[in-house]
Formats: structure tokens, C-alpha cells, sequence
């Protein structure tokens, strides 16, 4: 079987653990599910444009699921606040 590392962030690990955790499934699960559906809208420009502008943004941020996304303190040089879900508004 070959194998596609996906290289996380502490903070977007956890969101994928706390979300596998409470459906009983593995992260690996987790990330397959969303592959599947990327692989599904493929050929939908829309779809291109956000995986296109997905990795430009990768590169310096977090995403809006993961636990410290919207932390201030990120912006600010402080250390960051507890760590709680977070959801991405759809």
C-alpha cells in the first residue's frame, strides 16, 4: 500500500483527535473522509481554487478548526490560550 504523509501542527492535531475520538474512528479516518470528498469535487473550479489557496495560506497559518487558531496571542508574542474546539463556520 502506498502511503501520503500529511505533516500537522500540534494544535491542528488535536482538532483531528478530539473529531476521530467523538465519532469512534481513527484520524486516519479523519483525513481519508476529506480526501474522498476533495477527490469527489475535483473537477469543480471552485474546489481548485480553495485547495490552490489552501497551501499558499498553509505556509504561515493556522487553520480556522484547529485549537489556536484565533488565538490573539499568536499575533501578539504570548503564549497561547488553553486549548478548546474550535468549528469552522460553513
Amino acid at each position: 500500500m502506498s502511503a501520503i504523509k500529511i505533516h500537522l501542527d500540534a494544535a491542528e492535531l488535536a482538532a483531528v483527535e478530539r473529531l476521530a475520538k467523538s465519532l469512534g474512528v481513527e484520524p486516519e479516518d479523519i483525513a481519508f473522509a476529506g480526501l474522498n470528498r476533495v477527490m469527489l469535487q475535483a473537477d469543480d473550479a471552485e474546489a481548485q481554487k480553495d485547495i490552490q489557496q489552501t497551501r499558499d495560506w498553509r505556509k504561515d497559518n493556522l487553520p480556522l478548526w484547529s485549537d489556536s487558531a484565533g488565538s490573539i496571542h499568536a499575533y501578539e508574542s504570548m503564549p497561547d490560550e488553553e486549548s478548546r474546539p474550535r468549528r469552522r463556520k460553513t
